[in-house]
């Protein structure tokens, strides 16, 4: 029983301190996923904006860098001849002199005839009659009259890319070629750097890079163009995506024409390193977080253990409460009892009286040798018999009276039901009760408490002597072994109990006798007690037909499982 107690506390403080924890923390979780979700929308919405106007600011410069070298080209184009451009030594004065102005950005410039020989030449290389006829940049600006190629290396077999304005047509067609620095305009790209991963390059509509690579591009990153991101804080032209990169990683890229859409500008940078402020600060409010949890959990517990170590405190002086009923209700039962007690003790010792005056008389009215010595004899025979049965009876109900240990020990049913129906006899004779006693010799004991067991069968035998004493009646006793219980059947063919009144017997203070008659105390005692055992108690009535009470109490487990659940209750 005790194993079960505490057992069943634990659950009691487990089943508190979950309800605790799980009314605490739900709305704490609710709010908090509420507040992660709105902060990586905003931080996200945030990054993507900044990045698109990084992007798009870039794309601007270079694409006004790109026009005003075009322009300061289209300016000489207009403002100095064809005579003037094809001397060697103007074309090499006004190199330096935009070189002295705009800094080297311009390598060198050309003149070239409509045949795509180069007739004029201002620079540091050797070309002077170059041939770009078959040039791809040549053939594709011939159609335009300002063209920006791709970079390429060329005959100077370094990356460089021209600028060209077309003049004429036909045979007096020519062509004001420069070459543009492609280190000065690698500078406007390779500056754009933010976290550890971000940095931007510059593709044609091939694919090819126009700007130096990265170093993670010399190590041949492969990037597979996924989901396009739509936000409210792009720029226009710019577009935003997700892509796969070959090492598994995902990467945002975010990119914008340039060049008339014949080139694009592109950043890239890891996702990790884009969204890494907003990981670390997810981190800390997920710290904080487990914190708190941490603290609810540890207080729910502590809360519920208090909460359970008061009801068992509550439990433990209801238990005292309950065997004082029991020791109210023994004495009640004592009183009950008493009546009958001293009828039977008054008749034996009222016959010791007569006995012992009619010896008295005999004594004073015979003189020796005494031949009434027979008759003396006779009466102090039946004088001692007497007074031998008065003491069995006043035995039996101190014995009954003394025995409030509530100690278990080992307890034969069928002697305990034998020892209560002799001290029930005399009410049964006086309520023409007969008793009828079906007992198993043979089963085993149960671990009981004598006094507890002997007032639970003595009230039950006690309620129906007076449920019958009107008419009379059977009072049937019996005990058997059915499975691992002890089992004990108390019937009468007393009125019975209505069915109204069925459901409540085992209430306190519910009783059917009459005012001063009965606490209603008897039953709910009963109950208690064969419930504090482990047992049960069953009732089963029919009106006019009599009431049968059985009580199932469970024998002691084999002693070496005792053993082993005493060693599994120490563990």
């Amino acid at each position: 029983m005790k194993k079960g107690k505490i057992s069943s506390y634990d659950r009691l403080t487990r089943n508190i301190a979950l309800t605790v924890i799980t009314v605490s923390l739900a709305p704490l979780i609710l709010v908090g996923g509420v507040i992660f979700d709105q902060f990586r929308s905003i931080y996200e919405e945030k990054v993507y904006s900044h990045l698109s106007e990084v992007v798009d600011k870039h794309a601007t410069n270079i694409d006004a860098f790109l026009r005003d070298k075009l322009y300061e080209i289209q300016y000489l184009n207009t403002a100095y001849s064809y005579e003037q451009l094809t001397s060697a030594e103007f074309l090499d004065e006004t190199l330096r002199g935009m070189q002295q102005q705009f800094g080297r950005i311009f390598v060198d410039f050309g003149v070239i005839d409509a045949h795509g020989r180069q007739v004029a030449y201002a620079g540091p290389f050797k070309l002077l009659g170059a041939d770009y006829s078959n040039a791809d940049w040549y053939r594709k600006s011939r159609d335009r009259n300002a063209y920006v190629s791709d970079v390429f290396e060329g005959l100077r077999q370094s990356p460089h890319f021209i600028i060209t304005i077309n003049n004429g047509k036909g045979e007096r067609a020519w062509t004001l070629r420069a070459t543009v620095d492609f280190l000065a305009f690698s500078h406007l790209v390779e500056n754009i750097r933010i976290g550890k991963t971000g940095f931007a390059y510059i593709l044609n509509d091939q694919g090819v890079f126009q700007t130096k690579p990265h170093e993670d591009q010399a190590e041949k990153l492969v990037l597979t163009p996924g989901k396009r991101i739509e936000t409210a804080g792009a720029e226009g032209g710019v577009t935003i995506r997700h892509s796969e990169g070959s090492d598994g990683e995902i990467y945002i890229t975010v990119s914008s024409p340039l060049n008339g859409g014949n080139w694009e500008l592109v950043y890239q940078q890891s996702l990790g390193d884009a969204f890494s402020d907003m990981i670390r600060a997810e981190y800390v409010v997920l710290i904080i977080f487990a914190l708190g949890g941490l603290g609810i959990v540890a207080m729910a517990v502590l809360v519920s253990r208090k909460l359970v170590g008061r009801c068992r405190a509550m439990d433990k002086e209801s238990e005292l409460m309950n065997r004082q009923m029991v020791e109210t209700g023994k004495l009640a039962a004592i009183g009950e009892l008493a009546a009958g007690i001293a009828h039977e003790i008054n008749n034996p010792v009222a016959i010791m009286i007569e006995e012992a005056g009619w010896v008295g008389d005999l004594l004073k009215d015979e003189a020796p040798p005494m031949p009434s010595r027979g008759e003396i004899d006779r009466a102090l025979n039946q004088v001692v018999t007497q007074g031998r049965r008065c003491k069995d009876i006043t035995h039996k109900l101190l014995s009954f009276a003394r025995q409030t240990d509530p100690r278990v020990t080992e307890v034969s049913l069928p002697a305990l039901i034998r020892e209560v129906v002799e001290l029930s006899m005399q009410p049964a004779k006086y309520g023409h009760v007969d008793f009828s006693l079906n007992l198993d010799q043979d089963m085993p004991p149960v671990a009981a408490s004598m006094s507890e067991l002997q007032q639970v069968f003595l009230n039950l035998v006690n309620n129906s002597i007076q449920a019958m004493e009107a008419d009379g009646g059977v009072l049937t006793l019996g005990c058997s072994r059915q499975g691992n219980d002890a089992v004990v059947t108390v019937q009468d063919t007393g009125p019975g109990i209505p069915a109204a009144n069925l459901g409540r017997i085992f209430d306190p203070f519910f009783t059917t006798k009459p005012v001063g008659k009965g606490s209603g105390l008897g039953l709910s005692i009963c109950f208690g007690i064969i419930h504090q055992m482990g047992g049960d108690i069953e009732v089963e009535s029919a009106v006019g037909v009599g009431t049968k009470f059985t009580v199932r109490l469970p024998f002691p487990p084999p002693a070496d499982q005792q053993e082993r659940q005493q060693e599994m209750y120490h563990d």
